[in-house]
């Protein structure tokens, strides 16, 4: 399974290497589904959404599906997935997201289809894999309030496979909070491992062994 989980997509040059390197082929040679599902949770302008879905069009794929999770066939979502060599979830809300996995009985067919392609994550898209994603964390992330947003009080993983957490957007001018001392106090708080990262950096998995790749600034706290 290979894993390239980002906090803002594919921004710099080395992101965009190390997705091309784990295709084994060039962009115009692959298939890409784009899944903006968790982006429809989220309120407000959706520029970045736009910006980020134009960036990875321009990269010039054989074929750019676009892919929600809700409202199809379990057996068609799982058939798209498939279909695709790449596989790119777009960022917004981690817990609606994660709900409309479990929600939609994907889990398992979702975690079967990647094992013979390339996931990228961006943001929400990134954090779903923890096996730490519930209502616990929430509370020392300091993201109770984006559940509760979704008339929730708990959230299951629906992959579970890492004991370590994501946090995107380490000294965004977007999450202006973002700075050391955030990272210290939640870090303080946690007993669980986690990746602070910044939105030119990401986190690669291959073979179920992290490491990182950036032009940014990242943190990890063991």
């Amino acid at each position: 399974m290979n894993l390239l989980l980002t906090a803002a997509g594919l921004r710099n040059e080395t992101l965009r290497d190390a997705l091309r390197d784990m295709l084994g082929k060039p962009f115009g040679s692959a298939n890409v589904v784009f899944v903006p599902t968790a982006s429809v949770a989220e309120p407000g302008d959706h520029g970045w959404f736009v910006e980020d879905l134009n960036r990875l069009r321009s990269l010039g794929w054989r074929e750019f599906d676009v892919l929600e999770l809700n409202g199809l066939p379990r057996t068609t979502v799982l058939d798209r997935l498939l279909h695709a060599d790449a596989v790119y979830v777009e960022g917004g809300s981690h817990y609606h997201l994660a709900r409309s996995i479990t929600g939609n009985g994907l889990a398992d067919g979702f975690l079967e289809a990647l094992r013979d392609r390339v996931y990228v994550g961006v943001s929400a898209g990134s954090m779903i894999f923890s096996k730490r994603l519930d209502e616990r964390s929430a509370d020392v992330i300091g993201d109770t309030a984006d559940l509760h947003a979704l008339g929730a009080t708990t959230v299951a993983p629906p992959f579970g496979l890492f004991d370590w957490y994501l946090k995107p957007h380490l000294y965004s001018p977007d999450f202006p909070e973002r700075d050391d001392a955030w990272a210290d106090r939640i870090a303080a708080r946690a007993d669980f491992p986690i990746y602070f990262i910044d939105d030119d950096t990401a986190v690669r998995v291959r073979d179920g062994e992290p490491d990182v790749i950036s032009e940014g600034r990242w943190r990890f706290c063991p």
